[in-house]
């Protein structure tokens, strides 16, 4: 109605993102270094206006869906091995993570590799990073990170993986449903793999989570299969 942005107005929400890794930048006029932040990392500013100065020496930005998977890779310290930058929502995507992530990547110029359960709503928030939600199209432009590859967890991979049988999900009818729904969506569409990959997951109708790959250890996430998938470029 007023045609300008939330942040111009203050209009901002409690933190709730969270940013580890090779990434520093300034936080109203404080130097913050995001490897010297401990496990649980720095929380991403609610006012992105605060922040500027970005420097980086990553080669990628890994978004995580599940904050238990964040914990474990940066207790692993993976970004030290793979250099890159970690970034969670804790789930649903808020207006200050999205930001965050298109401000990184609009400045840093690197790519953005996403990390989702294996189900429709892993999709889902891939969507809300890639092309914004319904509810907050008007702002669309300045919240929305094009280009986010699809990294994992896939259907494909869980048999190319291994993932026994007991570690997937069976799909209820409304995610059945949800997963339909997304095959008519632009944003799939436009992605052949991504059209592959939910339809192998709605013909199969099974679903995983990433703890799923815990099952062959903990580090399992960040010693092998993070790895590997970087090694053959394994995204879509």
């Amino acid at each position: 109605m007023l045609g300008c942005t939330r942040s111009s107005l203050n209009v901002i929400a409690a933190e709730k993102g969270v940013v580890v890794g090779r990434l520093i930048f300034s936080d109203n006029g404080d130097m913050i270094d995001c490897t010297k932040m401990g496990m649980g990392g720095k929380a991403i500013p609610p006012n992105i206006d605060r922040v500027g100065d970005m420097q980086s020496d990553a080669l990628f930005i890994l978004l995580v869906e599940k904050d238990a998977a964040y914990i474990r890779l940066a207790e692993d310290r993976f970004y030290n091995r793979f250099p890159c930058i970690i970034v969670t929502a804790k789930g649903q995507p808020d207006v200050a993570t999205r930001l965050f992530l298109r401000k990184m990547k609009m400045e840093l110029k690197l790519p953005v590799l996403a990390l989702v359960d294996s189900d429709p709503y892993g999709l889902k928030i891939l969507s809300v990073y890639g092309c914004g939600s319904k509810n907050m199209s008007y702002d669309s432009a300045n919240l929305t990170t094009p280009d986010i590859k699809w990294l994992g967890i896939r259907p494909s991979d869980l048999d190319k993986y291994k993932i026994p049988e007991q570690c997937r999900l069976p799909m209820t009818e409304q995610d059945i449903k949800t997963g339909k729904d997304l095959l008519e969506e632009d944003f799939v569409k436009k992605n052949p793999g991504w059209v592959e990959e939910l339809s192998l997951m709605v013909k199969t109708k099974q679903k995983a989570e990433i703890q799923a790959l815990s099952s062959f250890g903990f580090q399992y996430l960040s010693e092998v299969y993070l790895p590997l998938k970087l090694q053959q470029q394994d995204w879509l």
